[in-house]
Order: C-alpha cells, then sequence, then structure tokens
C-alpha cells in the first residue's frame, strides 16, 4: 500500500540515514552492499512510493548524478598506481580494448536476440553493459582480497573501463539519433569518429591541465591544510562540468586522469585527500544508488519476464568468459586468475546512471524499445551483483587465490616478541609477514623461517611491492609508537578499524597520539612491547593449549598462575587477540594462546 510522499527535507534526511544503514548492514552480514541498496531504493520508491525523486530533485536529478559519478571516478583514479601494471599491462589493455569490443558485440547480440530489444536500443544498451565501476569492483576486492595479478587487473578494468564504456555509449547514442539524417552510415561513422577525437582530446587535455594546476597548488602549499580536500573537490567539479561542456562524456576522462596523475606524483603526498574523497565516495554511492533505483518502474522490470532473466544469465555465462578469453589469449596469465576474472563483472553506478539518461534520450526521439532500456540495465545490476556478490569469494577460494576468513597478518616489527608471536601464528596456519628495517632483526626472522621483508612500513613504495593478499589484520610492533600509530592509520582504511592492533605504550610514552589515530592495544595497557620483548629474551615463550570439556580455561590458569599473558583464542581458524577493550571467550573447543613466562610449576 503506498505511503504519502515525505516532505523534502524529511525525504533527503531518510534517503542519507537509509543509504548509510544498509552499508553497515552489508557490512554485518557480509554481503555486497550496492545489493542491499538497491533493495532499500526499490523499497523506498516503487515498493511503498515514500520517495519520489524525480519530484523531490527535478531537473538538478541528472547533473546531480554526473556531478556524484565525477567524484567517484576521479577517487578511482587516485588508487591506480603505474607500478601495479608491470607485467599486467598488457591483459589490463586488451581487456579495456579487445574485451570492450566482444562485450559490446556479444551483449548487444544478447539484448536484442535474447531479451528482444529492438536493434537500435539494443546497440546502446550493449555499449552501456560494457562498464562494470569502482563502486562494486572496489568494496568486493577488499573483501576477497585475492593473491597474485587479478586484484590489480580487476581494479584496473573497473575503474577505466567506465571512461571507455561511456564513452563508447555516447558515441552509438549519437549513431543512433542521428544516424537516419542526411549522409546516412558514412556521416554517422565520419561523426562519430569526429565525436571521439574530441572527446579524447578534450578529456585529456582538461584532465592533465587540471592535475597540473592542483599538483602545483599543493606542492608550492599555496593552500592551508584544512582547504586542501574541499579545493580538490570543487577542482574536480569544475573541470568535470567544463570538459563535458566542451565535449561530451569527455568529463569523466578529464577527473580519471586527474586522480591518475596525481596519485603518481613522487613530489605529492595525496593520501589525507584520498582518506576525505573515500568517505565521501561512501556517501554518494549510498545516495545515489537509494535514488536511481527509486526511480525505476518495477512493472516495467517485472515486464521483462523470462526474457530479463536469461539476457543476465547470457552476460554472465557467456559474454564475460568470451571477453576475458579474447583479451588473455596470448598473454601468461595463469589459467586460476582468468577463471576468476572471468566470474568478476558486476554491473554498478555508472550503468545505472547512464542507462536512465539515456533511455529518456531515445524516448525523445521514439527510438524503437526505448522504455526497455532503464529495466534491463537494473536488472543487470542487481542479478550481477547479486551472482558475483555471493559467488566470487567461493570461487576465489576454491581457485587458491584467496584465503578463507583473511586472516592473514602483517606484523610491523621484528623484535623478539614479534618472532615469537610470528612462530605461535604460523604454527596455526595463519599467514605472517614481518616488516622491520632493521636488517639484523629481518634476518633473525628469516632464519627462523618466518617470511619477513626489509623495509619501512610507512613506504607507499615499500608497500606497493608487497603482496597482500590473504591478509585481514595489522599488529604494530615497532619500538617506535609514532610508527605504530601512523602505520595503524593507514591500515585501517584497508582492514577497518576493528583490525588494527598495536603494542601498548611505556608508561607515559605516546600520550601526546590522538586516540583516533592508534590501533586497538593488544593485550592491554599493562603489557608495553619493551616488557614482553624482556619476557621472550628470557625464555618466555608463546604456548597453545587445546581447551576441552576435561581441560578447561580454569585449569590452564591453576596450572602456570600468574605467570601466562593471554595472547588470543584460536575458534575455528579464526583469530580473536586479547585488547584493552576485548576479551575473547575461550571455550571447550578452541585453542588458548598465551605467552607463558616460566615452565609450569611442579
Amino acid at each position: 500500500m503506498p505511503i504519502s510522499p515525505l516532505s523534502p527535507l524529511v525525504a533527503l534526511a531518510l534517503i542519507g540515514f537509509a543509504g548509510v544503514a544498509a552499508q553497515w548492514t552489508a557490512w554485518r552480514l557480509r554481503l555486497p552492499s550496492i545489493l542491499l541498496l538497491l533493495v532499500v531504493g526499490l523499497a523506498l520508491g516503487p515498493g511503498f512510493e515514500i520517495i519520489e525523486p524525480r519530484a523531490l530533485f527535478g531537473s538538478a536529478l541528472d547533473p546531480m548524478i554526473s556531478l556524484a559519478v565525477a567524484v567517484i571516478l576521479f577517487e578511482g583514479g587516485l588508487t591506480l598506481k603505474l607500478k601495479e601494471l608491470g607485467e599486467n599491462a598488457a591483459v589490463i589493455t586488451r581487456l579495456l580494448t579487445v574485451g570492450v569490443v566482444v562485450t559490446w558485440g556479444l551483449a548487444t547480440a544478447a539484448a536484442h536476440l535474447v531479451a528482444g530489444v529492438p536493434i537500435e536500443t539494443a546497440l546502446v544498451l550493449g555499449a552501456i553493459l560494457t562498464v562494470t565501476g569502482p563502486t562494486v569492483i572496489g568494496p568486493l576486492l577488499r573483501q576477497i582480497r585475492p593473491r597474485g595479478p587479478a586484484e590489480p587487473i580487476a581494479k584496473w578494468e573497473g575503474i577505466v573501463v567506465d571512461v571507455v564504456g561511456a564513452t563508447l555509449a555516447v558515441l552509438v547514442l549519437h549513431a543512433v539519433v542521428e544516424g537516419a539524417g542526411a549522409g546516412g552510415a558514412r556521416h554517422t561513422l565520419s561523426t562519430a569518429a569526429l565525436d571521439l577525437g574530441r572527446t579524447a582530446l578534450v578529456g585529456t587535455l582538461v584532465g592533465v591541465a587540471g592535475a597540473w594546476i592542483l599538483g602545483l597548488a599543493l606542492r608550492k602549499h599555496l593552500v592551508p591544510d584544512e582547504l586542501e580536500s574541499p579545493l580538490s573537490l570543487g577542482f574536480v567539479l569544475l573541470a568535470f562540468a567544463g570538459a563535458d561542456s566542451l565535449a561530451h562524456e569527455s568529463g569523466l576522462l578529464a577527473v580519471t586522469l586527474m586522480g591518475f596523475i596525481l596519485a603518481n606524483r613522487s613530489d605529492l603526498s595525496v593520501h589525507h585527500i584520498v582518506e576525505f574523497k573515500e568517505n565521501l565516495r561512501v556517501l554518494l554511492i549510498s545516495t545515489l544508488f537509494i535514488v536511481l533505483a527509486a526511480t525505476v518502474e518495477v512493472d516495467a522490470m517485472l515486464a521483462t519476464g523470462w526474457r530479463g532473466v536469461a539476457f543476465v544469465a547470457t552476460l554472465i555465462l557467456l559474454v564475460r568468459p568470451a571477453c576475458v578469453l579474447a583479451s588473455t589469449l596470448g598473454t601468461r596469465l595463469p589459467g586460476r586468475e582468468r577463471a576468476f576474472l572471468a566470474m568478476l563483472a558486476p554491473r554498478g553506478i555508472v550503468a545505472a546512471a547512464v542507462s536512465s539518461l539515456f533511455a529518456i534520450r531515445l524516448q525523445e526521439v521514439d527510438a524503437p524499445g526505448a522504455e526497455l532500456m532503464a529495466p534491463l540495465a537494473f536488472i543487470v545490476i542487481i542479478g550481477t551483483v547479486a551472482f558475483y556478490g555471493l559467488t566470487a569469494g567461493p570461487i576465489a577460494r576454491r581457485l587458491g587465490i584467496s584465503d578463507p576468513n583473511a586472516q592473514g597478518t602483517l606484523i610491523a616489527g621484528a623484535g623478539p616478541f614479534a618472532r615469537e608471536l610470528e612462530r605461535a601464528l604460523r604454527a596455526q596456519a595463519i599467514e605472517v609477514i614481518l616488516v622491520d628495517s632493521n636488517r639484523a632483526a629481518v634476518r633473525a626472522a628469516s632464519m627462523d623461517g618466518a617470511r619477513a621483508r626489509r623495509g619501512s612500513i610507512l613506504s607507499s613504495s615499500f608497500l606497493e611491492g608487497l603482496q597482500l593478499g590473504g591478509t585481514g589484520r595489522f599488529i604494530g610492533l615497532t619500538a617506535n609508537d609514532e610508527v605504530n600509530a601512523l602505520a595503524a592509520a593507514h591500515f585501517s582504511s584497508l582492514y577497518g578499524r576493528a583490525a588494527v592492533f598495536q603494542a601498548a605504550t611505556a608508561e607515559g610514552a605516546g600520550d601526546e597520539i590522538r586516540k583516533d589515530l592508534r590501533g586497538r592495544v593488544l593485550l592491554g595497557d599493562d603489557h608495553s612491547l619493551a616488557s614482553l620483548d624482556v619476557q621472550v629474551r628470557r625464555g618466555a615463550t608463546i604456548k597453545a593449549t587445546n581447551l576441552t570439556e576435561e581441560f578447561t580455561l580454569e585449569d590452564f590458569s591453576a596450572e602456570h598462575g600468574d605467570d601466562s599473558t593471554p595472547i588470543g583464542v584460536m575458534d575455528d581458524g579464526r583469530l580473536d587477540l586479547f585488547t584493552s577493550d576485548h576479551s575473547p571467550e575461550a571455550g571447550a573447543g578452541t585453542v588458548y594462546l598465551a605467552l607463558i613466562q616460566t615452565p609450569p610449576k611442579a
């Protein structure tokens, strides 16, 4: 039963709250956030008719969507690192060229033959569905954390293909709308070529110029720190609007290129801008998907019937594997990475936004089948996000490129306690990476069989070379509390604040560091790293004890008295560490890890 539409104030507040609540619920349930966002949007919009985006935002809706997409793509460009390419450059290039052409052709054929869309509209829909997008690829990769080349390839494709696919879709739309005019096919082809050249030229020039100007302002410190992030946001919006006014859809190329250039300049630090944009991206994605889903007509989606379902199945089971196969033929990419990429192509915000805008344009010129474009696009988005979101993780684990539970641990520091902790975790089949700038400490750890690397945990170039696939936790165990805190702040964006830890400081040390910049205090405030190192030097070891109904934690405590320090609890392969704010339950069937200071008393 429809509910009366809310006032604009309440509707805006509800969109914001519902978006964040859906993101949080998805995190708790370990589900793709975009899927819940679409469900919430469909419920608030066509389901209960609480929100009517067109009535709420009016003519400003489409420009708002475009600007939000621009910010998301700029943030995506900031994550693209040249060093990630390496041997993956050929595969990424072919996915963005050969793969796009194959996807366009097969998706067009599927839309026409399977979904029953007239060929003119099918050509446009096929071009739109060549995009995937960082809004869906990024969260999935962070959840799966695949090892090897699959992660950088999927990330690069997901970000850059938005630009390529959106540009292709614009050209195809122009050809469909204007193709019937004077000059016929030759005129349309030449016009499309000119449009492509103009889009590429304008987007490149604006992107390079924007990155140079913004980079100059940042490098020369012409802007105070508190205004750098807002200034970059305003500059991105201006660059997008300026480029797009000169050549349609060139703004996407401009902002993505801006982010890429800024991220790869060695004389600039854009970490705080990246952090600001990541937070803004979460809010934008939350609101955008709810708003876009609220504009969809469910009756139109249901009217596609079995054809809509078959169309999605064809894209997943035929089109994507064919795209990856054509793009990887003759390359050295291992078969398991090819298989993983062949099963990862969810559609995201760009497909939703572009299909909604282009459907209106086609309906204005009475293009046959234009009313099918938006419903089919949203069916594809919902179907692919649900399918890949639920299957990508298990497939990656089955292929051996992702670890279940992501229990791998990155430890900064290779001192006595860090090495002892690494040994104990390795004995529990948890992969550990030790990082330390001290050559002797790294050598000692390596001689013990540890996977140790010499370098600074704060060096971005060093971290880019680490293979962090399968890791899901960070522990700062260096002697420098400031280094631990800075590293914890960095890795909280990768693992989440709940999975970032650091050793307690000596009494009075590190008090000037803000609490929100620190990791969770490992073992509690009474166990500083210095005291733990001393204990290990005196012979203390971390012992793993299997607790049973016959031998409980109380029995362990009675046996060892005060000579033990609790470290963590292993339960069904998952490690739960003791911290200043958390004491895990150790019951029958768990493994209790504790630092034993002296041999058990007789």
